[in-house]
């Protein structure tokens, strides 16, 4: 095969690649925002952020991130893993884990919505250092400032 055939099969691939971990393109709404399992301070934390997000539209394309906020972001990196309750939200579920031995991992991520073992787990790559958790192909969630934010295809 010559350099031409080799480029254009590499760049089929390199599209079919995308195309299987793009599941996530499209918009989403942020249909609900709940205090994180992990606050632990008395009353709840600052919910100004959270109802400026409630209700708003996150939109992922191949060239960026639109959305309220800090969620915005241009040139990201895309990575799709694969997480276990105790990688969820930036290890979070782990960390409770750790201060509390009761505190278990799976049972939280299941309070939260979570079925199953693992996740795939978008991350952007973006100076925010938001990750997308996924529950399912048309809901995910992703935590920031002590609340958890559920968004749904649309």
């Amino acid at each position: 095969m010559n350099f031409l055939g080799r480029a254009i099969l590499a760049m089929a691939c390199a599209g079919a690649l995308l195309a299987a971990d793009s599941f996530f393109l499209g918009s989403w709404k942020i249909e609900s925002a709940a205090v994180a399992p992990w606050w632990t301070e008395g009353g709840k934390p600052d919910a100004t952020e959270s109802k400026s997000l409630a209700g708003k539209t996150v939109v992922f394309t191949p060239g960026g991130v639109s959305g309220p906020g800090i969620l915005g972001c241009k040139g990201p990196h895309y990575k799709v893993v694969e997480v276990p309750a105790d990688g969820l939200f930036q290890g979070a579920f782990d960390e409770m884990h750790r201060l509390d031995p009761h505190a278990d991992p799976a049972k939280l991520a299941e309070q939260a919505g979570f079925r199953g073992k693992s996740w795939k787990s978008l991350q952007t790559g973006c100076a925010s250092e938001i990750d997308f958790h996924f529950m399912d192909d048309n809901t995910a969630a992703f935590g920031l400032n002590n609340y958890v934010y559920v968004l749904k295809r649309r």
